[in-house]
């Protein structure tokens, strides 16, 4: 009678015990959001449930107590209630006395253990993980009533805890955080999309939006040698011969390539009457800039574009000059992807050579890693592939220069000049290395370079010179290789910035 009462017992202290971790678990996990959501509809379990999730740690303290102090009390009664029984059963069966004791001892800690591990800590916990809300809101108005009880105690606990942390030179946090971050959202869409969870489409477009915040005009811009700009005193109709370069707006400048003037587009050259354009300036016709700081975050732009009913905006640097434009649709596709149309410019994408790659220079590091799965660090010195070849080589580029950068995932690349434009890298070509023998020899040369393009020219600057020389206008053509997938420096972009 007695071993079964003292059982009952053990397995009542044991219930305490998953009562308490089930606890934990479901205030840990809980969503707050619906728990508040229904506790605004009313619901008085949710609102409690609200109130314990908004002193969470108090909470985990109240727990931590119940589990450590049933816990205890279960190891007390296993022996003498299960030990008892055992020991008379291990004597009954011929066991001598001597070892009957020992034995009886270790199992009963042995089951005691195991139902304190099942019924106690694994089941209650992983009911927590799987029900949080449906359990958060069950044990709600118990869990209040029992912090009523043992807050001071609770009290005392917490606040000798915080003091041996704080002669440890920590300061304790009272409670855990409620939100995320950018990056701890980033991982998340990461690791669903990895699991099948997210479908890739939908995880690459919230990929995007994390990342747009980060963004800034001068990343985006179309830079100012790949813009078709008119000069001041050009007569109207010189924006009707410039359609064909897609483009419906263009900067016009003054006296050189930082005055401004403005920016005059299609829609205004249209209502002059024919008979005038070839008198008309387009100084005349345009109207005042929008002019951004490079460094001004993209949200900000798209809210300064919006505001002013702007298509475009000129992107002034850090020392007064004009760096380049960027326009609506640069800022709508780094939300939602590329945009082409039939009057889109076919711009240069990465390619497969081989084992390796050829890629343009004016790609983001971003941009790398979505076209081909290759991760490099971010770095401030840099924007561009281009920029991360210069940054290396310290001089401008010739063409079978090489230089080998770091990836993220702990491995190394190979980038090699393959064209240079107006004396900085236009194009290269990409290849994964094989690790350094054990000699610390390097290693092979990288494969998927062209052999043809190994030997530097006579000319560094040869390359590009020939083949980009300035407008009539002033302003560079826009043959140069440009940003793939990006509006925001190539055909797309360039559209854009005279779209009407």
């Amino acid at each position: 009678m007695v071993t079964a009462l003292g059982v009952l017992l053990l397995v009542l202290v044991t219930a305490g015990t998953g009562y308490f971790v089930a606890q934990e678990f479901a205030y840990l996990s809980a969503d707050r959001g619906r728990l508040s959501r229904l506790a605004a509809e009313g619901d008085p379990a949710a609102a409690r449930a609200v109130e314990l999730t908004g002193r969470l740690s108090f909470v985990l303290s109240g727990a931590q107590l119940g589990i450590t102090v049933t816990a205890l009390l279960a190891g007390y009664l296993a022996e003498p209630f299960l030990g008892g029984g055992l020991r008379a059963g291990l004597t009954a069966i011929g066991l001598p006395t001597a070892l009957a004791g020992p034995a009886a001892a270790l199992l009963a800690l042995v089951l005691a253990t195991a139902m304190q591990m099942v019924l106690g800590e694994l089941a209650p916990k992983n009911l927590g993980i799987a029900r949080p809300d449906r359990l958060a809101l069950a044990l709600s108005g118990s869990t209040r009533a029992y912090l009523r009880v043992v807050s001071p105690l609770v009290r005392l606990l917490d606040g000798a805890a915080n003091r041996l942390l704080r002669r440890l030179g920590i300061e304790p946090a009272e409670e855990l955080p409620v939100g995320v971050t950018p990056d701890d959202l980033g991982g998340i869409v990461t690791d669903s999309a990895a699991q099948g969870r997210l479908a890739p489409d939908l995880a690459a477009a919230l990929g995007r939006g994390l990342a747009f915040g980060d963004r800034t005009a001068g990343q985006v811009m179309v830079a100012r040698v790949d813009v078709h700009t008119l000069p001041a005193d050009a007569p109207a109709s010189a924006v009707l011969d410039a359609l064909d370069t897609g483009n419906a707006r263009f900067p016009v400048l003054r006296d050189g390539v930082d005055d401004l003037v403005g920016v005059v587009g299609l829609a205004e050259v249209l209502a002059v009457p024919a008979q005038r354009r070839d008198t008309v300036t387009v100084a005349a016709l345009a109207a005042p800039p929008l002019l951004v700081p490079a460094s001004l975050p993209l949200p900000r732009l798209l809210e300064s574009l919006r505001a002013q009913r702007r298509q475009l905006a000129c992107v002034i640097d850090e020392y007064g000059g004009f760096a380049g434009i960027v326009t609506l649709e640069d800022v709508v596709e780094e939300l939602v992807g590329d945009i082409r149309d039939e009057d889109d410019t076919e711009l240069p994408q990465p390619r497969r050579t081989g084992s390796g790659w050829v890629v343009p220079a004016r790609l983001r590091p971003d941009e790398l890693a979505a076209a081909t799965g290759v991760a490099l660090p971010a770095d401030a010195r840099y924007d561009t592939l281009g920029g991360c070849v210069l940054a290396a080589l310290g001089r401008l580029p010739r063409v079978g220069d090489r230089v080998r950068v770091p990836t993220v995932d702990g491995g190394e690349v190979e980038l090699t000049v393959t064209r240079v434009t107006r004396r900085v890298p236009a194009e290269l070509a990409m290849a994964r290395l094989t690790d350094a023998g054990a000699d610390g020899a390097p290693s092979a040369p990288a494969t998927g370079v062209p052999a043809t393009n190994a030997a530097p020219t006579a000319d560094p600057t040869a390359a590009g010179a020939a083949s980009n020389a300035p407008t009539a206008g002033g302003v560079a053509s826009n043959d140069a290789a440009a940003r793939p997938g990006n509006a925001t420096s190539g055909g797309s972009a360039r559209r854009e910035q005279v779209s009407a």
